[in-house]
């Protein structure tokens, strides 16, 4: 019988070679504490999600309760880093807000009266889509659960059983603005642009991440087929009343977790 440490030692190189061929990197945000309309479920989203893809071999930059200026270096770190890596895949949970057709993640420390002053307290969405799309192969996978419903009007609305209910959305025009995801990259919505997604009270994550969680670790299943059925289950949850959604510009497969042979799709 082999001693333990040889044991450990060849289970450590079976998993190093599960990821022979890519480096993977994630940033995992999760931003619950606001000053007003604060949220339940998004550090328990970013939780989750990191423990997921830390699993399926990624390296996570980790942050929670994000105030403007570590957000926006968390994703500048983030962004110099991904140029070494082969996957690279951004979760946020939390508020956002579209303006003029562009995209901002809202921080917990946001003292916002009116929507032109989102871009100079918030972080732009579409900065950190056109710094990836720079990079030359690979993969980028944009996970947005940011559309709990308008965290300065603090207007709740209807669940699919008639609950009031906090929601994950933006000032101004609710939900997020479609945007085109530039070349290798994917962009993956909780909602469909324009409206919004439930938080998840009385559960412990939203049911768009609920629906990631159940999803993201299936063997041999491709990043389409994954999104697929998470928009299925979504949507079948809440009545419809929220639909995930996706703009992709990918090239090739990919799979989270590769199947048996290292099959991915087919």
């Amino acid at each position: 019988m082999l001693p333990r440490l040889a044991l450990a030692c060849i289970g450590l190189l079976m998993s190093l070679a599960a990821w022979p061929q890519e480096q993977r990197l994630a940033l995992v945000i999760g931003n619950a504490a606001y000053r007003s309309a604060a949220l339940k479920n998004p550090v328990n989203d970013s939780r989750a999600v990191a423990e997921a893809l830390r699993e399926l071999g990624f390296t996570v930059i980790e942050r929670e309760n994000t105030t403007l200026r570590s957000l926006i270096s968390a994703l500048q770190d983030f962004s110099v880093r991904a140029r070494s890596s082969q996957v690279r895949v951004v979760f946020y949970a939390g508020h956002g807000v579209q303006v003029r057709g562009r995209n901002y993640l809202i921080p917990v420390d946001a003292d916002i009266a009116d929507e032109d002053e989102v871009p100079r307290k918030s972080a732009d969405v579409n900065d950190l889509l056109e710094r990836l799309g720079e990079l030359r192969g690979g993969t980028n996978i944009v996970m947005l659960d940011a559309c709990r419903n308008n965290p300065f009007l603090a207007t709740p609305v209807l669940d699919a059983d008639a609950r009031r209910s906090r929601t994950r959305s933006a000032i101004g025009v609710a939900g997020l603005a479609r945007v085109d995801a530039p070349n290798g990259t994917l962009i993956a919505y909780s909602t469909a642009p324009g409206t919004v997604a439930i938080d998840g009270a009385g559960q412990g994550n939203s049911v768009y991440t609920r629906h990631l969680l159940a999803n993201l670790r299936v063997p041999g299943q491709t990043v389409e087929v994954l999104f697929k059925r998470v928009r299925t289950g979504v949507a079948s949850e809440t009545q419809f009343l929220q639909v995930p959604w996706e703009a992709s510009s990918l090239m090739g497969e990919f799979c989270f977790r590769e199947g048996p042979g290292g099959r991915c799709g087919g």
